[in-house]
């Protein structure tokens, strides 16, 4: 039985469900650079590519050696293609333009280029994030600059949206928006090979996933939520749970993807100005986008992530998502 790998898969895309050929040409591209992240994430010590640069993000973050190296990676390998209006990552503050002397196309790149870089030093699974837009009304000349109001579009409005994990195996999980279809990275080959068809996320669960240090600045609705949990089968819930916390939201999704479960990352009362630690445009949207299309759910506890409106390219939202149970409850608690 011949494999199929990526190309193939867009190519049969394209042909029977009328996936643009220049959608097809993006996500191609987008995918050799995550091969290129996933050369030099691997490479570790023996790269020089460990440890922290002197430089902060716009989030105000230390930045890693991989941080920048990754977000550098997916500018280059997509700035030339003739499919993009302009580009935007979570390790800059404005949108990337597109050189003039490449043409441009008709979508907008987002991306978190390395999520959970805090873990790179330690060995631990990362991964890339991106999301794909269309560019609305006329922004196709080839002079004018890129403002964020392009790139402001609520979450349903997404064309694509994947991610790459760079653990044990790499693996690339991309939806198109007709559900969630997986890839592992065949290095003697080359090429991402269909190995996980239709995933789909089971709708209960007996796992969870949250940063229990930050317990005692969670709002009321959580706090009840999670103590239902750790009650286990004396609790109301009546069964017991068990808690997986990576500390990277790729991999903790990407488990959640794969055998179910609940990932939470809720506000909490230590910047309470703002909303969440979660990005909404690099990181909510398109892992909402990936489990809903998986049959999961995924809420700010209030309302559906995919329906918020945005009003800054580095907006952060609180995220309930995955087994759709799950959220159902802890989102019905924020309700009262």
């Amino acid at each position: 039985m011949s494999r199929v790998t990526l190309s193939r898969y867009l190519i049969e895309q394209t042909r029977s469900n009328n996936t643009p050929a220049d959608l097809r040409f993006l996500i191609e591209v987008v995918a050799r650079a995550c091969k290129a992240i996933s050369h030099q994430v691997s490479k570790g010590a023996l790269g020089g590519v460990l440890g922290s640069m002197e430089t902060e993000n716009v989030q105000g973050e230390v930045q890693k050696k991989l941080d920048v190296l990754s977000n550098e990676i997916l500018l280059e390998a997509n700035e030339w293609g003739g499919t993009l209006a302009g580009m935007a990552s979570e390790e800059m503050d404005k949108p990337y333009q597109i050189p003039g002397r490449y043409p441009k196309g008709a979508y907008l790149l987002l991306f978190d280029p390395l999520d959970g870089s805090s873990n790179i030093d330690v060995n631990v699974s990362v991964g890339t994030i991106f999301s794909v837009l269309r560019c609305p009304g006329n922004c196709f000349s080839q002079n004018d600059s890129l403002g964020d109001e392009a790139f402001l579009q609520p979450g349903t409005k997404q064309v694509a949206a994947g991610y790459a994990i760079y653990g044990p195996q790499t693996m690339l999980m991309l939806t198109l928006g007709d559900g969630v279809m997986g890839f592992t990275l065949d290095r003697e080959l080359g090429s991402f090979v269909l190995t996980h068809d239709n995933i789909r996320v089971p709708h209960s669960t007996a796992e969870f996933a949250i940063n229990m240090s930050n317990q005692r600045h969670w709002d009321e609705p959580v706090k009840r939520y999670v103590s239902e949990l750790l009650a286990g089968e004396e609790g109301p819930l009546g069964k017991n749970y068990n808690m997986r916390w990576i500390a990277s939201m790729v991999a903790d999704v990407h488990r959640i993807l794969t055998r179910g479960g609940l990932f939470m990352y809720p506000w909490d009362a230590r910047e309470p100005e703002k909303p969440g630690k979660l990005r909404l445009m690099y990181e909510a949207n398109p892992m909402s986008f990936i489990i809903e299309q998986a049959g999961g759910a995924a809420t700010d506890g209030k309302q559906r992530i995919l329906e918020v409106e945005p009003t800054s390219l580095h907006q952060r939202v609180p995220v309930f998502l995955g087994s759709p149970e799950e959220v159902e409850r802890v989102t019905g608690y924020h309700k009262g």
